[in-house]
């Protein structure tokens, strides 16, 4: 956990090969991601531009190495360097599209299309067949039932495409998974593509 909803964001983490998930809370206790952070960007940019409070709750999805810096010695540097301003507005944008596009997602498509979606956002981020996380988090990222991961990994096992074990899936065919996923995989991805310079580096090769 690196804050929830209404905490001061005081530290800027640049993930290098993790995942942070950025999770919209209900009252209930139920949530749903609503956008992922991984090497293309950083979580608490905004923090940088204005003292600012999390909207979301954030965690590390997928664990790995990142680093981390003060938000108020990131404020110093950007206003000594415009460029840094305006890199930081841009992935912003991207970030707002990215939860935007999840928004219609979440509610139009399918859990196995999204499910390969999000198996193909963590392949962009972490550069390898191997994502570890739990079921518990996989069914909170969807916003379903554990069971349901249950019957959408073995149905996607089934077809060659992951192989599912506890706690980790390895993706098997990943031009299977892209066949299968939402057009919401290629409209994020572009988005960053276009605002960000390589965000994903050799990630697609």
């Amino acid at each position: 956990m690196i804050c929830d909803p209404g905490d001061p964001i005081e530290t800027v983490y640049f993930p290098h090969d993790c995942v942070i998930s950025l999770m919209t809370l209900m009252e209930n206790g139920t949530a749903i991601e609503s956008a992922t952070i991984g090497r293309e960007g950083a979580f608490g940019l905004m923090a940088a531009i204005a003292p600012r409070q999390s909207m979301s709750r954030a965690i590390v999805q997928v664990p790995g190495r990142a680093s981390r810096m003060a938000a108020t010695a990131l404020a110093e540097a950007v206003r000594h360097a415009p460029a840094l301003a305006s890199l930081i507005d841009r992935h912003n944008d991207a970030l707002f599209g990215h939860a935007i596009q999840s928004v219609a997602c979440n509610a139009l498509h399918a859990v196995e299309a999204r499910f390969c979606r999000w198996l193909l956002s963590c392949r962009d981020r972490i550069d390898s067949d191997t994502v570890s996380l739990t079921q518990e988090f996989l069914a909170d990222m969807l916003g379903v039932q554990r069971t349901t991961v249950t019957a959408v990994a073995g149905a996607l096992q089934a077809k060659g495409l992951i192989r599912y074990r506890r706690g980790v899936v390895d993706i098997l065919d990943r031009p299977g998974l892209e066949a299968t996923a939402c057009e919401c995989y290629d409209t994020v991805r572009r988005t960053y593509e276009r605002l960000l310079p390589d965000p994903f580096g050799k990630a697609r090769a």
